[in-house]
């Protein structure tokens, strides 16, 4: 049987809009990049406002390479996992101290769902998707698929929440145990990181697997590895906080560097 391919008067404009709609990932990935470039020379309410732009362009990123390459469906199930889930284990945590520890929003980030700032759900589901897609590279087995991947996510917190709780955007009421030299933050709430990521990957990595360009949201998660070490260390004078992040990112960071240089598929 021979497959034909359309030639009419609109193949033109169908293969151009084709490359348009491959290239909003792209797009909306530069544009992420750079505002997490423009967040350390800016201050005050600015700042804040650098915040939510660059959650919901990575989550706009993510989601919108989803949806190119790998359909609705499996995006419709991507988001009820990471938002979903996110919102719910958010919820959760507020109102019982499990598993991230006891703390509260301050609402100084965004406007509250449930108590929680509406960007946060979008933040776990914006940076699950490139964890989930380098893991994949990474390894094929599915038993360490979510192991890798849910490495990748909580090592992300490891940077993310000694920074907002420095901003002021939430607060831990009962620090307890803590990493040396990273105060503000207990042990504990690394930890529930681990768990809710590793339960996270495991659900979504149950969707289907699909060989599709996976460049842009490999470039996020190397970008989020690079950046975050970098800012730590020379702009926000938090060298412990780029090194703990920094050794278990890498964890991650430096194999799958290596499947793209053996160009393991």
């Amino acid at each position: 049987m021979s497959v034909r391919n359309y030639s009419g008067p609109y193949a033109d404009r169908r293969r151009g809009r084709s490359a348009i709609v491959r290239a909003v990932p792209w797009l909306l990935a530069a544009i992420t990049i750079g505002l997490e470039i423009a967040y350390p020379l800016v201050h005050d309410q600015n700042r804040r406002l650098v915040i939510v732009a660059t959650v919901v362009a990575f989550f706009l990123a993510s989601t919108s390479h989803a949806l190119v390459w790998r359909g609705v469906a499996w995006t419709l199930g991507y988001l009820a996992v990471t938002v979903g889930g996110g919102l719910l284990v958010e919820v959760i945590g507020l109102n019982t101290g499990v598993p991230f520890g006891n703390y509260v929003y301050t609402g100084g980030l965004s406007s509250l769902v449930f108590g929680v700032p509406w960007v946060i759900p979008l933040a776990w589901a914006m940076f699950a998707y490139p964890c989930l897609v380098v893991a994949r590279r990474v390894s094929r087995n599915p038993a360490v698929v979510p192991i890798i991947a849910a490495v990748a996510l909580a090592s992300w917190d490891l940077f993310l929440d000694p920074m907002m709780v420095a901003e002021g955007y939430w607060k831990f009421s009962d620090i307890g145990r803590v990493l040396p030299h990273v105060t503000n933050v207990p042990a504990l709430n690394f930890v529930g990181w681990f768990i809710t990521s590793l339960v996270m990957m495991a659900v979504l990595d149950r969707l289907p697997r699909r060989i599709v360009p996976d460049g842009q949201p490999g470039v996020l998660f190397l970008w989020t590895f690079f950046s975050s070490v970098l800012a730590n260390a020379m702009f926000f004078n938090r060298g412990w906080v780029a090194f703990y992040g920094g050794v278990v990112m890498g964890i991650v960071a430096v194999p799958y560097l290596w499947a793209l240089w053996v160009g393991r598929d």
